[in-house]
C-alpha cells in the first residue's frame, strides 16, 4: 500500500510539473511578445514567483479540489492514479498541437471521469462540479471585463503623455504585473495538485482523522510547478503571445494585472479556475478595446473547442485506465 501510494505522490507531481511545463505560456507569454523580457528571462522570472506563491494565499482551493469534487467513499489509489493519466494525457497531447487549454480542467475531467467508471454518477459532487462548470465561463469574462476596464483607464491616465514615454514606464511596470500573474497562477494551479496529493494520504490512512494539506505538499507541490514552468512550454507560449492579439507593453501590463486580480481572487475564494483561460479572456479584452479586429477570432475558435474538449477527453482516458488498472491489479 505505502509503495503505491508513494508512486501515486510521485504520478502527481509529474502532473504538476508538466502543468507548469504547459501552463508557462500562461505566465511568460504577454512579457515574452512585447519584448520586455527574452523568452529564459522570463521563464526564471516567472518560475521564481510560482514558487514564492506558496507562502501567502492559503489552501482553499486544494481543499475544494480534495473534498468537493467526487465523494470520499469512492476514492481510492486508483481512481486518484486514473485521473491523474487522463490529466497528463491531455496535457501532453494539446501541449503537442500547441494549443493552450486548461491543465485544472483536464485534471477535474480526468479525477471525475475515474470516479464515475467506479461509483457512477453519484459519486460526484454536484455543488462543487456546478461551482467549477460556472466559473469556466465567468473567469475569462472577468478577465475580460477587468482587462478593458485597465486598459481604459490607464489610457485616459496618460492620455496627454508621449507614446514612447508610455512605453518606457510599462516595459518597467510589467515586471511587476508579470510576478504577480505568477503568484496567481502559481497559487491557483499548485493547490489543485495538492488537493490531490492530499485526499490521497487522506483516504489511505496516511494523513490522520481530519483533511487538511501537509506543508511538504504544499512546498513540494510549488517546486514541482516552478520547475515545470522553468523548463517551458515553447509551442504554447507563441500561440499565446502572438497570435491571438499584438501586444505593446501598456497592454500586455493590463492582461497581467487584470489576470492576476482574478486568479488571486478566486484562489482566496477557493474556487478552481483555468488559468488559461483567465489569461486569455484578458489579452483578448485588452486587444478588443484596440479594435475588434485586432483579435484573430479564428486562433481565439480552436482555443474555444480545446476548452470544450478538455474535461471530457481527459475523463475518458481516466475511466479506460481505471478499467485498465482494474484487470491489471
Amino acid at each position: 500500500m505505502l509503495t503505491a501510494v508513494v508512486f501515486i505522490v510521485l504520478i502527481a507531481l509529474i502532473f504538476d510539473f508538466i502543468n507548469g511545463f504547459h501552463d508557462a505560456a500562461n505566465s511568460i507569454a504577454t512579457v515574452v511578445s512585447t519584448r520586455v523580457l527574452t523568452p529564459l528571462q522570463a521563464v526564471v522570472w516567472a518560475a521564481f514567483f510560482n514558487f514564492v506563491a506558496a507562502f501567502g494565499f492559503g489552501v482553499s482551493v486544494a481543499e475544494t479540489v480534495g473534498k468537493g469534487v467526487v465523494e470520499s467513499n469512492v476514492i481510492d489509489q486508483w481512481v486518484i492514479l486514473a485521473g491523474l493519466t487522463g490529466a497528463i494525457a491531455w496535457d501532453l497531447i494539446t501541449w503537442y498541437w500547441g494549443l493552450p487549454t486548461s491543465s485544472s480542467h483536464a485534471l477535474i475531467g480526468g479525477f471525475a471521469g475515474a470516479a464515475v467508471i467506479k461509483g457512477g454518477f453519484p459519486a460526484l459532487i454536484a455543488s462543487g462540479l456546478i461551482k467549477i462548470a460556472v466559473f469556466m465561463i465567468v473567469a475569462p469574462l472577468i478577465g475580460f471585463t477587468v482587462g478593458v476596464m485597465l486598459m481604459l483607464a490607464t489610457v485616459w491616465i496618460f492620455r496627454r503623455a508621449t507614446p514612447g514615454r508610455v512605453d518606457w514606464l510599462f516595459r518597467r511596470l510589467q515586471l511587476v504585473s508579470a510576478a504577480a500573474y505568477s503568484l496567481g497562477h502559481g497559487t491557483n494551479d499548485a493547490q489543485k495538485t495538492m488537493g490531490i496529493i492530499a485526499v490521497l494520504l487522506f483516504t489511505t490512512g496516511h494523513l490522520g482523522p481530519e483533511f487538511h494539506v501537509p506543508f511538504w505538499v504544499i512546498m513540494a507541490a510549488h517546486a514541482a510547478i516552478g520547475l515545470g514552468t522553468l523548463a517551458g512550454g515553447w509551442r504554447i507560449v507563441k500561440t499565446m503571445g502572438m497570435r491571438i492579439t499584438k501586444l505593446r507593453p501598456v497592454g500586455g501590463f493590463c492582461a497581467e494585472a487584470a489576470g492576476a486580480m482574478t486568479l488571486i481572487g478566486t484562489a482566496v475564494g477557493g474556487i478552481p479556475v483555468s488559468t488559461t483561460q483567465t489569461i486569455i479572456g484578458s489579452i483578448m479584452g485588452v486587444g478588443a478595446l484596440q479594435r475588434v479586429s485586432a483579435v484573430r477570432w479564428g486562433v481565439a475558435g480552436r482555443i474555444f473547442w480545446a476548452w470544450v474538449f478538455t474535461i471530457p477527453a481527459s475523463a475518458v482516458v481516466a475511466a479506460a485506465t481505471w478499467l485498465l488498472l482494474r484487470v491489471v491489479v
